[in-house]
């Protein structure tokens, strides 16, 4: 079956073809930098010339953006009445977005479409778009739950088994020690990026004790728990290469065979294939050890597709939608390997079988939301900084792990209740 015919059926499928637009349409549709480049440009390209094939009269203009971008671009547009029609985010600033008036309630398009289309999600995804009965601000796009990227050269020159991945924290934490001793590092410093704390305390803790009750207005995170999540960091200081999570200097420290792991998204596999390509760079990804054997820590959260509303949201809306159909998603966890949110997609052979889509199917079992509960309230910028500023502090040693703990929960709720 040809690409156009598929897409007719998809079309189709989801029962939202709309007759010719009386006068032509022009959408914008802004994506991540990293999509609107390369191989994921093209598939992006194909997915607008099928549903303007499909919709005479509609053109869709893409542009990628920076992460910053898109929510100080989206925020402004708001304001100015400027939005684009359809964009990208992630979850976790869908609230910020919902009390600037950027995202349209798509609940009773959504419900419109034929139950057929709706099975096709995972229902977790879908709630979490939903913060009410009648209220959802968003189709969850790609996602991931986050996985450890292991470099196997490294770990064998620091006399490690890499057969068996470690099981637990402890097993863990001692090969960390002893890639130290061999004279490498063993972990980027997890103290330095909101999202690499919140990995981290998924080690330990599990949700209830993660994120804002704002009802209360009061953090979830519990003392008790949060000094064992402290001591973490506290045992990796020694160890670690001084530099975060996502910057270029610790892709290139785990290329050149400097680095043990790197905890993070799945978005970093094409670097680290085109390294192994390139260089010989051996590696592979496994899941975040717990505490104990059978847990894993890590995080996970969906990049999301939101329709702004106005006098195009209907046809902002059944574009989104075509994006997110099953069909769509296939060729797009085909080609990047990327996990997402349509289940249907996930569980598709072609798909099912991708070892980075498997990995990620399975963290996304185990691994904590990252800024909980979403589309209810936005968290204040003074709740990360916070988070990561007391981090640094006691895995600098300023304060002990009970002091930390202790400090950073009335911090919090300082912030939350200003």
């Amino acid at each position: 079956m040809s690409i156009f015919k598929t897409s007719t059926a998809c079309l189709a499928l989801l029962g939202s073809v709309s007759a010719a637009p009386l006068m032509a349409q022009t959408l914008e549709y802004w994506v991540y930098s990293d999509f609107a480049q390369g191989e994921a440009l093209a598939l992006q390209q194909e997915f607008i010339a099928e549903f303007e094939a499909s919709h005479p009269g509609v053109k869709i203009n893409i542009s990628g953006k920076g992460d910053d971008d898109l929510t100080a671009g989206q925020i402004a547009g708001a304001a100015s009445g400027t939005l684009p029609d359809v964009f990208m985010n992630g979850l976790a600033v869908g609230a910020q977005l919902v009390e600037v008036g950027a995202l349209a309630n798509i609940h009773d398009q959504w419900m419109a479409m034929p139950q057929a289309y709706r099975d096709q999600f995972d229902k977790e995804a879908i709630a979490s778009c939903s913060p009410a009965p009648d209220e959802m601000y968003c189709l969850p796009y790609t996602g991931f739950g986050e996985i450890m990227f292991r470099n196997l050269t490294v770990l064998e020159e620091a006399g490690i088994d890499t057969s068996v991945p470690p099981a637990t924290w402890d097993e863990w934490y001692a090969q960390m020690q002893k890639v130290k001793e061999a004279g490498k590092f063993a972990m980027p410093d997890q103290t330095q990026v909101f999202n690499s704390v919140a990995s981290t305390y998924a080690i330990v803790g599990d949700l209830d004790g993660w994120g804002i009750d704002f009802d209360s207005k009061t953090t979830r995170i519990q003392p008790e728990t949060y000094a064992k999540v402290l001591q973490l960091f506290v045992d990796m200081a020694p160890l670690n290469s001084g530099s975060s999570r996502n910057d270029q200097g610790t892709k290139d420290l785990f290329i050149t065979n400097q680095l043990a792991f790197h905890v993070v998204g799945p978005w970093v596999d094409p670097t680290y294939k085109q390294a192994a390509a390139d260089s010989g760079l051996k590696y592979d990804f496994v899941l975040v050890p717990g505490m104990t054997e059978g847990q894993h820590g890590g995080i996970k959260s969906y990049e999301i597709l939101g329709v702004a509303p106005g006098e195009n949201q209907q046809i902002a809306w059944e574009f989104a939608a075509y994006v997110a159909e099953k069909e769509q998603m296939v060729r797009w966890a085909s080609l990047l390997s990327r996990y997402n949110g349509n289940a249907a997609a996930m569980a598709d052979a072609s798909v099912a079988e991708l070892p980075l889509i498997a990995r990620s199917v399975e963290a996304v079992k185990y691994a904590i939301d990252v800024m909980p509960p979403y589309f209810v309230g936005a968290y204040p910028n003074c709740y990360r900084s916070i988070v990561t500023d007391n981090a640094a502090a006691v895995a600098d040693g300023d304060m002990t792990p009970e002091e930390g703990a202790e400090e950073l929960v009335a911090e919090l709720n300082d912030c939350l209740a200003e």
